[in-house]
């Protein structure tokens, strides 16, 4: 199990990125949140199998209206007990 932080570059924001991600992290079973950042960009925290976690990626991308230009990634430490995946809002 790992978790990544993952910056999303692109057009990410308006275009239902963040609930897609939620969903899509759902029926994997992954962990973690997503949300907006001021930027532009998008900042997604997510723990679970690193396949799992590609799939996820992958089915982001699949999304309409979304376009990553490019993803910035980072392992970071695991975070024990978490439970669910969230969508994030502004100063939380």
């Amino acid at each position: 199990m790992i978790r990544k932080r993952l910056t999303f570059i692109g057009r990410v924001q308006g275009v239902g990125f963040r609930y897609r991600a939620y969903h899509a992290a759902q029926g994997l079973r992954l962990t973690g949140w997503v949300m907006n950042n001021w930027d532009g960009t998008v900042l997604m925290e997510v723990q679970g199998q690193e396949d799992e976690i590609d799939k996820l990626i992958t089915m982001i991308g699949r999304g309409t209206f979304i376009m990553i230009d490019r993803i910035e990634s980072k392992t970071i430490p695991l975070v024990e007990d978490e439970r669910s995946f969230k969508v994030r809002h502004g100063g939380e």
